[in-house]
């Protein structure tokens, strides 16, 4: 009996190893099935990225995005990785604006009370509603996007005012000086840089608003001018925070304007207006140049000059003709001093597309990436006509508002470009490291309380996924072309 029993024992096992070796077999000379990859699992947890996103066909305008993005994801190596390493500091950050023109600041006094509140608390506030812009920039006088040309101290032709008699801000008393008054209402920490257009046409050579330079023997009147002109504005209580001697000081065709060499600025800073300025015991930062990239040279004449670049906090720049790396030409050669970008207008024949594409390339990204502390656009605001501006003046440039009527205010490409950087990277945040492709461009930063932001734009022809990684951990995202993005966590 046990020896049948073994017998059928050893058959049901013999039978089961067939059966066995007969599926195992099957399933091994089964090819596997190969697919596209699977996507990864759809995020569901609460985003802890917030991500601000325009489109160059408009599809957003500077939106915020519901899709939940954290950094939680695995790499894929088949995308570019965008890499940030807040450990890796450069310089700090003063803000990003505008310049707030004697014509913008027109328009804006023109609004209706409701309209006007409304758009400057969007404009300059730091809340939820608003872009937080933190850095302007006002002429001296002035500029060519005023409705006239004047300065502070006009006299009749063939005179003089040596002293300084007639010297009054009361121009500028309708319209900037109580915008400006309003701006830092809400916003006390709004930095303000002051740039005249042209000194008054009496201490020029040719006697005229424009062009022509400054005569040698006025160069000790006219740093009084400025003294006297930050004294009155303090007296208003609007802090001037830095001034630069001369706009565009190597253009003498708009109107106003004033050619000044690099020698000539040089002399007039270390032997009169550094000299002023200290003696009226004013804090006032200098800066110097506040023109094209094109021309760096003339920043380093000045700054070669031991006795001027002593009374010179750093230089400032403009991009209608260079690169935007000569700035960091000028930083390698003097690592002590700072940089700004202070002007680049975006015209009415431009396009949506093509000026966000661009000004966010070489500004927003480009700037920082070459050690600017700041940038700002050209004019806040126009009228449907492209004015205010002076006989002469800027006919094509277009506002980063449209104000069309006491209550009607539309934004343009402009206002996009700042509310990028400037709602979210907060005056005394660092630039940290990013790294940058030819298609997707960045910049990053961390803010005084911690939060990091990123700036993307894709100037490629097509989609583009991308990784983000920090400190080890990657988020995944993608931008269609010629849009750009703002992360923040």
């Amino acid at each position: 009996m046990n020896k049948l029993t073994n017998k059928n024992i050893k058959l049901i096992a013999v039978l089961f190893l067939g059966i066995f070796c007969s599926c195992s077999c099957k399933k091994s000379n089964t090819p596997p099935v190969v697919g596209p990859p699977q996507p990864l699992p759809v995020d569901n947890t609460p985003s802890t990225v917030q991500f601000w996103l325009t489109d160059g066909n408009k599809g957003n305008l500077f939106s915020r995005q519901s899709v939940p993005l954290n950094f939680n994801q695995q790499e894929d190596k088949n995308y570019p990785t965008i890499a940030i390493d807040s450990a890796q500091t450069y310089q700090s950050i003063d803000g990003f604006g505008y310049s707030l023109t004697g014509g913008s600041a027109y328009l804006l006094n023109s609004l209706d009370d409701k309209t006007q509140d409304e758009t400057l608390k969007n404009l300059f506030s730091t809340t939820d509603n608003s872009i937080g812009v933190s850095y302007l920039r006002i002429s001296v006088g002035a500029s060519d996007l005023n409705a006239n040309v004047f300065t502070y101290d006009d006299v009749p032709n063939s005179q003089t005012d040596i002293g300084l008699a007639k010297f009054s801000i009361n121009p500028d008393r309708q319209d900037l000086i109580p915008i400006l008054k309003k701006i830092l209402a809400i916003n006390p920490q709004v930095k303000i840089m002051a740039t005249p257009w042209t000194a008054p046409s009496w201490m020029k050579s040719n006697e005229s608003s424009k062009g022509g330079s400054l005569k040698t023997e006025y160069y000790a009147v006219y740093a009084q001018y400025f003294v006297k002109y930050l004294n009155a504005m303090k007296a208003e209580g609007i802090n001037i925070e830095a001034i630069t001697p001369q706009n565009e000081p190597l253009n003498p065709d708009n109107n106003p304007s004033m050619v000044m060499t690099a020698t000539e600025e040089a002399n007039f800073i270390k032997n009169n207006l550094g000299p002023a300025l200290q003696a009226a015991g004013l804090n006032t930062k200098i800066i110097v140049y506040d023109h094209n990239a094109d021309v760096p040279q003339y920043p380093l004449t000045i700054l070669q000059d031991a006795d001027a670049a002593k009374y010179v906090d750093g230089a400032a720049f403009h991009l209608y003709a260079g690169s935007i790396t000569a700035l960091s030409q000028v930083h390698n050669a003097y690592p002590d001093k700072n940089l700004y970008f202070t002007e680049q207008y975006t015209p009415i024949t431009g396009s949506f597309n093509g000026d966000l594409s661009w000004h966010i390339t070489n500004l927003i990204i480009g700037a920082p990436r070459n050690w600017s502390r700041n940038v700002l656009e050209w004019n806040l605001a126009s009228d449907p006509n492209l004015g205010p501006h002076t006989p002469g003046g800027c006919s094509t440039c277009l506002g980063a508002l449209t104000i069309s009527s006491s209550s009607a205010v539309s934004k343009n490409v402009s206002y996009y470009i700042i509310a990028h950087a400037s709602k979210f990277v907060r005056p005394g945040a660092v630039r940290v490291s990013s790294t940058s492709t030819n298609d997707l461009p960045s910049v990053a930063f961390k803010n005084a309380d911690g939060k990091k932001v990123l700036i993307v734009t894709n100037n490629g022809s097509q989609n583009q996924k991308f990784n983000v990684n920090y400190m080890g951990k990657t988020m995944q995202s993608s931008l269609n072309p010629g849009s750009v993005a703002t992360y923040v966590w």
